[in-house]
């Protein structure tokens, strides 16, 4: 018999996050905690449904896991097919990325004097376990890939927004912006509140 999944660690994520976003409005703080929330949850990977893993041979998947009814935050699963990468963007909202499987690298970008987009500083590789935080206010323009060629990724982002109805943009390298609004792969959420089965199996 197939092992049940641990979707309490999810339930937990969204129910802290909740909590913690009801009472502070700082976005260092909400980042640090954030950060420490999303590292326990993607040190397990026990607890994320199959049908939000599967990778399509054409692009990166943006699936919906969670949209907060208060529209402060979200939180998505991307799975990576191998080489499959975004192109350079920003979010226009703080965000969390935590690794569950695979990795994958985000290049950052600054703009030069004359608009255009540099690298800055290396691509940064995410493994399992690790988060990294995104924000207008510490660096919000980058470009995300799969780490691998033979292989798929994923990792749980987490927005301070519901991102996938956030107008954002993309950038050519002369620094010029295209808008868009991202959407989600998926069309229906995960119930991961029911708990019936756990229950039963106490």
């Amino acid at each position: 018999m197939a092992e049940q999944l641990r979707l309490d660690r999810l339930r937990r994520f969204v129910t802290e996050l909740g909590d913690y976003l009801a009472v502070e409005t700082d976005e260092a703080a909400i980042l640090d905690r954030g950060q420490q929330l999303l590292a326990e949850l993607v040190r397990h990977d026990d607890w994320l449904p199959e049908e939000f893993t599967r990778p399509d041979p054409e692009r990166y998947q943006q699936l919906l896991l969670h949209a907060d009814s208060q529209q402060r935050f979200s939180v998505v699963s991307f799975v990576w097919g191998p080489g499959q990468r975004t192109p350079v963007h920003d979010h226009r909202t703080w965000g969390l990325i935590g690794m569950l499987r695979g990795a994958e690298d985000s290049q950052n970008f600054v703009r030069a004097a004359d608009g255009s987009l540099t690298a800055d500083g290396a691509a940064i590789r995410l493994v399992p376990g690790q988060v990294e935080a995104v924000s207008p206010n510490i660096g919000d323009i980058h470009q995300v890939s799969n780490a691998f060629d033979d292989r798929v990724s994923i990792s749980i982002h987490v927005y301070g927004a519901n991102i996938g109805a956030v107008k954002r943009a993309v950038f050519l390298p002369d620094g010029t912006e295209k808008p868009f609004i991202s959407g989600y792969s998926n069309s229906h959420l995960p119930n991961f509140w029911d708990q019936s089965k756990e229950i039963s199996a106490a």
